[in-house]
């Protein structure tokens, strides 16, 4: 006797109601660590991160594709706007051909020795400005492109994905990075103490990654 295939419509997952019944609700925290604006220790984050992940759709599908360079390559303009210079690649452009498409875009920003890491979401155009693009050159190549990103939710994703593949295992946490509670409590606009949350946060995580 065969297993069923796992494509079996009987098992598939068609709404979200009977998603949500497969798990326990989110707490009241979770819901409320979403902003809308880079604040300063998210800033300081972003500025520490030498590499982000960039997720895009179009019509030719949907995209991610990684991003890097020296921590802080990704300026913070202000609250609301950031500039990703797109340096040289293998010039398929899926991401900003994607964006010419549909502007919907999310940013994931990683800092190497820290579990959290920093979810962006916004919408995106593609600037060609000379200053902007002078602004962001490395080594006397000037991108071709700046995107700008128009931030409209800024949320931290807590510490297990990393903790259970032990992507920085040995790591130290730069000393510019702000803490998950010092992002957590910006978000929340202090609801969430800081020192508490980062006593009590690395415990936790280990005893529940599964």
């Amino acid at each position: 006797m065969t297993d069923a295939s796992p494509t079996d419509p009987a098992h598939l997952i068609t709404s979200r109601a009977a998603l949500e019944a497969l798990y326990p609700a989110p707490s009241e925290i979770v819901m409320k660590k979403v902003a809308s604006r880079i604040d300063p220790r998210s800033a300081a984050f972003i500025a520490a991160s030498p590499f982000c992940l960039l997720a895009t759709r179009g019509a030719r599908g949907a995209h991610c594709t990684p991003r890097g360079d020296a921590p802080g390559f990704v300026s913070v303009l202000d609250e609301t706007t950031l500039a990703l210079p797109d340096r040289r690649g293998n010039q398929r452009l899926d991401a900003l051909h994607d964006i010419l498409d549909d502007p919907a875009l999310a940013l994931l920003f990683l800092v190497p020795g820290v579990g959290e890491t920093l979810r962006i979401g916004g919408l995106g155009r593609i600037s060609a400005d000379p200053a902007l693009c002078q602004r962001h050159a490395v080594q006397g190549q000037v991108p071709a492109t700046v995107l700008l990103v128009e931030v409209r939710e800024v949320y931290m994703q807590c510490a297990r994905a990393l903790a259970r593949s032990k992507l920085w295992a040995g790591r130290a946490k730069p000393a510019a990075a702000p803490s998950g509670g010092e992002l957590l409590a910006a978000h929340t606009n202090g609801l969430i103490d800081a020192r508490e949350f980062d006593e009590v946060h690395a415990p936790h995580i280990v005893s529940t990654l599964y």
